[in-house]
């Protein structure tokens, strides 16, 4: 009996071992095919982003209709496969022609994405790595510290980690300044801590790009075409601005005014094109992420990608502990969305009319883009979120555009201390034009004059192209003038300080043209 029952428990025991071991070995099988860093912690159901896909006309419809934004276009990808292409409202020229899924709209900072897969199939045929040196490559590009020059590269600057500040180059930029131009003046501009600070830049950005070209053997245009929109056959896409205002089917940019959205700017993004001068349609759009889901497919190597679309710096550090952090990788943000699963992301805008998004899901093969004529106000993101959102749980977890519209309302604030002031009613006199007049010198800025203009006012002209600014008394030798550009939106107003000297002024200071301070012009 007791032999029988330790038999029994032998049984048993030999059971148990068999099932932990088959166990053991299917979690061996599983660990091969999925990873626990891939397990995401939400399961998506059969046919729950087909479910996604058909709840998207109502979501776009409400959206659109809430912002009040003219035209809108909506691309989803899913099993290397365009299943949703489709086009609202109005592009905004004098016919209110329709939105199709073939408008071209321009992309603005979606532009950083796209370019970084012409950078990522430039290191699949060896012609650069993400680690090649800014010096090698570009030789006349040079920031100010030479410790950092002489370490600096592409995925430096692509993952905006140089040390360069906040939209370095930008306010060059609007004054007209051209990209060689605004790059060479990099170098004066002072950095903050290599590698471990993060500042988005345009410019540095463009500056990697250039030299990708450099060692490419062609311009910038000519290289995203050659490496990413010919082989994918995006025939309605460009890096050149004179394409996209060749386009018979174009999204006219619309910029936010009392009236609603008003047609009444361009917005000519050459200068930063690697950055933010791709024009493109919803169906190319689609195409290249088609691409990018497939971990490059037969365009881009995938170890040559993956860097692009891995965490290369902070992007935004949580500020509580239950905040989840942002990535940016070269070119891409990523990040991880509430289900666990990998999200890759960019947004675009200019404030002069024009605002992009898309998210892209690794893990479940899907993707999302929304392109649309009109400044940003959160509505192209919340739309890419409500379809994650479904995507990936069922439903719309929060009403997104009431969470993103009051974050971009900050975009609108008017800049300058005097704006929206009333004017000073016991001012002091303001000094004779004489004392004012004259040339003034900036390293980083250039050469502004300033001069009487017609009426026997004074103008301020600054830029290659001669921007007039018109200055108005304010308090003695303090004068202002309005600006509405893409970085100072509509209500900006810059102080302008005369000072030194007796007969004439010496120093010029302008409040929004910003180098470390107020710029400090000197006549020359």
């Amino acid at each position: 009996m007791l032999t029988f029952r330790l038999s029994c428990h032998r049984f048993v025991a030999s059971a148990l071992l068999a099932s932990a071991s088959l166990t053991f070995l299917s979690s061996l099988l599983f660990a091969e095919e999925l990873s626990p860093s891939r397990t995401s912690g939400i399961s998506v159901p059969e046919g729950q982003i087909e479910e996604a896909v058909a709840a998207l006309d109502s979501i776009i419809e409400d959206i659109k209709a809430r912002s009040g934004i003219p035209g809108i276009a909506v691309a989803v990808v899913h099993g290397d496969k365009t299943i949703y292409a489709k086009g609202f409202g109005v592009r905004g020229d004098k016919n209110s022609l329709p939105i199709t899924p073939d408008t071209v709209f321009q992309l603005a900072s979606l532009s950083k994405a796209v370019g970084a897969t012409a950078v990522a199939r430039q290191v699949s045929k060896g012609v650069v790595s993400w680690d090649s040196r800014m010096k090698d490559l570009l030789p006349w590009f040079a920031l100010s510290d030479t410790a950092v020059r002489d370490k600096l590269t592409i995925g430096d600057l692509y993952s905006h980690r140089s040390g360069l500040p906040d939209h370095a180059g930008d306010e060059l930029e609007v004054l007209g300044f051209d990209r060689q131009t605004i790059l060479e003046r990099l170098r004066l501009l002072p950095l903050s801590p290599f590698r471990i600070s993060y500042a988005y830049t345009n410019f540095g950005l463009t500056a990697a790009a250039e030299a990708v070209a450099e060692a490419s053997g062609m311009p910038w245009s000519d290289l995203t075409e050659e490496a990413v929109f010919k082989p994918l056959g995006m025939t309605h896409t460009s890096s050149r601005y004179k394409d996209f205002v060749a386009r018979e089917n174009r999204a006219i940019p619309h910029v936010i005014t009392d009236d609603g959205f008003a047609p009444l700017y361009n917005r000519q993004p050459d200068a930063q094109s690697p950055a933010g001068g791709v024009s493109s349609s919803v169906n190319d759009m689609a195409k290249w992420m088609k691409m990018v889901l497939a971990n490059g497919g037969d365009l881009i190597r995938p170890e040559a990608l993956q860097p692009a679309i891995s965490p290369q710096s902070f992007s935004k550090r949580p500020n509580s502990p239950d905040e989840r952090a942002s990535f940016y990788g070269y070119g891409f943000i990523v990040g991880t969305d509430p289900s666990g699963r990998v999200i890759l992301s960019h947004s675009g805008a200019f404030i002069l009319g024009s605002a992009t998004h898309f998210t892209m899901i690794p893990s479940l093969d899907v993707g999302i883009v929304v392109l649309s004529n009109a400044s940003p106000v959160g509505a192209v993101e919340s739309i890419g979120s409500s379809f994650t959102d479904i995507v990936q749980t069922g439903a719309i977890r929060r009403d997104w555009f009431s969470g993103y519209e009051p974050l971009f309302a900050a975009f609108y604030k008017p800049l300058g201390q005097t704006a929206g002031k009333p004017f000073p009613k016991a001012a002091a006199a303001m000094p004779p034009a004489s004392y004012c007049i004259g040339l003034y010198s900036h390293p980083y800025f250039g050469t502004v004059e300033v001069r009487e203009d017609v009426s026997g006012g004074l103008v301020l002209l600054a830029g290659p192209e001669q921007q007039v600014f018109h200055l108005e008394a304010w308090d003695g030798a303090m004068m202002v003038f309005d600006v509405d550009n893409e970085n100072a939106p509509k209500g900006s107003r810059s102080g302008v300080r005369f000072s030194g000297g007796d007969d004439q002024a010496e120093i010029l200071e302008v409040e929004l043209l910003v180098y470390d301070g107020p710029a400090r012009f000197e006549r020359i």
